[in-house]
């Protein structure tokens, strides 16, 4: 009976042994001198570990996606910054779209169109479409049609399926808009 007592023992005593060992990798992991037990697999927790030690990658920076379309603007927010200073160009358009619905932080639309135009830079043929548009409407930055047509050809001749829809629609930006934002273009100044 005592030993089982002295194992109940111990056992409840190992998680306040563990916090003082913890680092930050969540509720459930533990560090003991044999290392990180119930380490975080296969989850957003894991992936946001990683982010946050600096790592980026194809995979990590596309599940950034899934938490934005779960509704955590926020942690998309910090995923997508980190990726997108990395370099990885789809970031920096989700960074735009985050921006601009001010998903995660307040709506700022210059800097929504900064994200494209970084992202276009880049070579992005989605940042090009994006921030062509932005420059056709003076959406987040100076009206400049021909500019924004430029960006829009582009991304035409890079493939972009959506580019050459709006070049067969002669530019016009009823063609990529949805009806319901229509009035988020309308130009009241």
């Amino acid at each position: 009976m005592r030993v089982s007592v002295c194992i109940i023992g111990a056992c409840l005593a190992l998680p306040l042994w563990a916090e003082d060992k913890a680092m930050d990798l969540g509720p459930d992991t533990e560090v003991s001198e044999d290392g990180i037990l119930n380490p975080h697999e296969m989850s957003m927790a894991q992936v946001m570990d990683k982010i946050r030690q600096g790592e980026t990658g194809m995979v990590l920076c596309s599940q950034g996606y899934l938490v934005t379309k779960s509704g955590r603007h926020e942690l998309a927010r910090e995923l997508f910054s980190n990726c997108s200073d990395a370099g990885w160009t789809g970031t920096m358009t989700w960074m735009s779209q985050l921006d601009d619905n001010g998903l995660g932080g307040p709506q700022d639309l210059e800097a929504a169109a900064e994200w494209n135009r970084k992202a276009a830079e880049a070579g992005d043929p989605v940042g090009k479409f994006n921030h062509g548009l932005d420059l056709m409407r003076g959406w987040g930055v100076a009206r400049d049609p021909e500019a924004g047509r430029a960006l829009v050809d582009e991304a035409a001749r890079d493939g972009l399926p959506v580019a050459k829809r709006l070049q067969a629609a002669e530019y016009d930006l009823d063609e990529v808009t949805p009806d319901a934002d229509e009035w988020r273009y309308f130009q009241l100044y």
